[in-house]
């Protein structure tokens, strides 16, 4: 198949999906669908977005093609990178159509959303205990400040001793940053909310059991959902440094062995995919915290109207 008319299938799915956004904007502000696409795209918002990627393709041109400056002079230019990533027979052996290309995805994906979801199911919990129960913060913080700023590299050999396989190694590195992310968020999402919710709570007859869940979850959620976005990032940017180092298969193999063998057009495909995936992660993250938190979204809307 052609690379170009892969390129307009790739450039008309990014326009639908966008159509598709700007018509849930339209239902939200009670406007037309026509009016929300052109308040978008003449909107100054959009125009940044734009600009701020025509000048990073304008700069990643001009320094490596156009002028081919010494610290760049070994780099693939960015028409180069996409041709290779769309061709049929790529002279590097990854591309969009080779097997070996979504097999690196999978097992990336794979790592990244298990670690993701283990880092919630316990760093959400244990978020909320430190700020439910002051006794078990102060047995419990100092501990988390202690072993949280040990880089993920630095836990590597020693996950790869203590684990079978290198598989429960790259996904326990990965695992513990978005494990701090999540878990210092929630702590932070329940001590911001404010005390009088606590004493109106209790004086409508509220026990524990009612205020956890009718004051504590609630307030602390919008938080919780800040911090597994950032947790979502911060699991793709470890996995990578544990693939890097004791995985077979992965992107962040695949760019640390093209860089081994000097296939440079690769490693940018590698992180240009990593980019993608990363951004697709946070955005389903995004999506179900806005469904959870549909009143959040009421009271902003609201409150945007009247102001």
């Amino acid at each position: 198949m052609n690379p170009y008319f892969v390129l307009g299938l790739l450039v008309a799915a990014i326009l639908a999906v966008g159509a598709w956004q700007q018509k849930k904007k339209a239902a939200l502000y009670e406007l037309s669908w026509g009016v929300q696409i052109f308040k978008t795209l003449t909107g100054r918002h959009f125009l940044l977005q734009l600009a701020g990627f025509a000048v990073f393709i304008a700069f990643w041109q001009l320094t490596v093609k156009t002028f081919s400056l010494p610290w760049f002079n070994r780099l693939p230019g960015p028409w180069e990178c996409l041709m290779e990533w769309l061709s049929p027979d790529p002279a590097y052996g990854i591309s969009i159509y080779t097997e070996d290309y979504y097999k690196h995805i999978l097992f990336s994906t794979y790592r990244a959303t298990t670690a993701f979801l283990l880092a919630t199911l316990l760093g959400v919990p244990l978020g909320l205990l430190m700020g439910w129960s002051r006794k078990f913060y102060q047995y419990s913080f100092p501990l988390v400040e202690l072993i949280r700023p040990i880089p993920p590299l630095a836990w590597v050999p020693l996950a790869i001793l203590v684990l079978p396989g290198d598989e429960p190694a790259v996904i326990f590195v990965t695992f513990l940053v978005a494990f701090f992310v999540t878990t210092l968020n929630t702590l932070l999402g329940v001590e911001s909310i404010d005390e009088s919710y606590f004493r109106a709570a209790r004086c409508l007859g509220a026990d524990k059991q009612r205020l956890l869940l009718d004051v504590v979850l609630p307030g602390a959620m919008p938080f919780i959902f800040t911090g597994l976005q950032i947790s979502m990032g911060a699991a793709w940017f470890s996995l990578v440094a544990g693939e890097m180092i004791a995985a077979q298969f992965g992107l962040g193999f695949l760019i640390w062995d093209s860089y081994s063998l000097i296939q440079y057009p690769v490693i940018i495909i590698g992180m240009i995919t990593l980019g993608i995936i990363g951004w697709a992660s946070s955005a389903v993250v995004r999506s179900i915290g806005r469904k959870l938190m549909a009143w959040r979204e009421r009271e902003l809307y609201g409150s945007g109207q009247s102001g």
